[in-house]
């Protein structure tokens, strides 16, 4: 076991990390190596993740190795080879054998499609759509540029909702297209903005990615098996693990280590907590809540920059920008709305810039449309919950509810109907008419 798992994350060395390596080895010995043209293979952080969760769990026991064509097709299965989610072979095999009546086709297909169509709207319209307002920012940090404080908070808050949707699309179109075969994929994003925490945050992000770092990573470093301090080491190590997985940069590790960090507050926290009756009384009311929610949404942006800055100097740099020390600049084109109280905001050292305002309320436009989406909204898994789109039973209903008190089951919710295939026969167009422009692919790393 130990020489296969040495072979596999020996491989995806050679493949994703060696330009890093050669850059840092260069940087500290002054020497000069270089490397030719090396071509990332598809998914490969995915399917090598998944045959290292095969290795372990045969070793204990916890899986029995069957036909080699099912492994065989259990590592290659393309639907979830772009961006996961990452499968376990005792949840996809037994799938594979599993008789399916013909009649099962046809809701498979419909449920599939229905999926496939939704996170494809998603990622073609809603994430490709804002992505024109977060790439100029990060670029004119990486530059150098000062960036004031309205335009910072701008792009960092339109590239938090382009990761959302970019990934939460993809998850959809996985789970779709998986799901058109008859195969059931555990659910892998269930609206994570709306965690009160960043441990719930974890448990609703990536969410294989998380049980995967959890089961083969954590666990075996010990866990909470060995007191505190080495709790938080391994919470540490984890996260600067995951980093390092999502990208060959040191800006990603510093997103690991940083949520690493914030994992470790939110335990003593709860720790500390614990112990009190006020903070259990405060973490249990619905303005506990909505301090959470805000507090742990803050800190995952932030720690976006550091996942999309390509450098140390454009992420501080926003950040900066973030924290107002470029100050704050309005164009003139607002200045109508502005102009009663505009001597006082001069006092207060805000600029006034001679354009036209129309980037920035565009910006702020498409920022509050998709939040309000992400934290008001069902997600997917609510919408087709009668169905059952993944592995697990059903996903958390909205609003703590899954009907109305007459009994009835909310619009929202999907059902083989003519106006639900009307309404997803337009999402479907609408989306394949919008990929004929540009779409940032922010997974090609991985």
């Amino acid at each position: 076991m130990a020489a296969a798992i040495s072979l596999n994350l020996g491989v995806l060395g050679i493949f994703k990390y060696p330009y890093f390596a050669v850059t840092n080895l260069n940087a500290g010995f002054g020497t000069d190596f270089t490397l030719g043209n090396i071509i990332l293979p598809l998914g490969i952080s995915f399917f090598t993740f998944e045959q290292i969760s095969f290795l372990v769990d045969v070793r204990r026991g916890q899986t029995r190795p069957s036909l080699y064509m099912h492994y065989a097709l259990f590592v290659s299965f393309f639907p979830r080879l772009v961006a996961g989610p990452i499968i376990r072979y005792n949840e996809i095999a037994p799938q594979f054998a599993a008789p399916r009546p013909a009649r099962d086709f046809a809701d498979d297909l419909a449920v599939g499609l229905t999926m496939f169509f939704i996170g494809l709207l998603k990622k073609a319209v809603l994430a490709d759509g804002v992505a024109p307002y977060a790439s100029p920012v990060f670029t004119a940090a990486e530059h150098g540029e000062a960036i004031d404080l309205l335009m910072a908070w701008g792009g960092a808050l339109a590239y938090t909702c382009q990761l959302y949707f970019d990934f939460s699309g993809y998850s959809d179109m996985a789970i779709g297209a998986a799901r058109c075969f008859g195969i059931r994929f555990p659910m892998n994003f269930d609206s994570p903005y709306k965690s009160t925490s960043i441990i719930e945050f974890w448990r609703r992000w990536h969410i294989t990615l998380s049980r995967f770092l959890r089961d083969y990573l954590y666990f075996a470093l010990g866990g909470n098996r060995r007191g505190p301090v080495r709790r938080y080491m391994n919470l540490l190590i984890t996260m600067l693990l995951g980093g390092l997985w999502h990208g060959a940069n040191w800006t990603f590790i510093v997103w690991g280590v940083l949520h690493g960090i914030y994992l470790m507050i939110n335990h003593a926290w709860l720790a500390v907590a614990a112990r009190s009756a006020a903070l259990t009384v405060f973490r249990n009311s619905r303005s506990g809540a909505a301090f959470g929610v805000t507090l742990t949404f803050l800190a995952v942006v932030v720690a976006w920059v550091f996942f999309r800055a390509p450098s140390f100097a454009g992420a501080f740099n926003l950040l900066a920008g973030m924290a107002g020390l470029h100050g704050v600049v309005i164009p003139s084109g607002l200045e109508f709305a502005l102009r009663p109280v505009r001597g006082f905001l001069e006092v207060l050292g805000v600029h006034f810039a001679d354009t036209s305002g129309t980037a920035l309320l565009t910006t702020y436009g498409w920022i509050i449309i998709l939040l309000a989406i992400a934290f008001l909204f069902p997600n997917s898994q609510q919408i087709l919950a009668r169905v059952n789109p993944v592995l697990e039973a059903s996903s958390r209903p909205a609003n703590g509810a899954v009907s109305t008190a007459t009994g009835r089951c909310p619009w929202w919710e999907w059902r083989p109907s003519a106006l639900w295939a009307f309404a997803i026969g337009c999402a479907a167009f609408i989306a394949m008419i919008s990929i004929t422009r540009v779409s940032e692919f922010l997974y090609w790393q991985f």
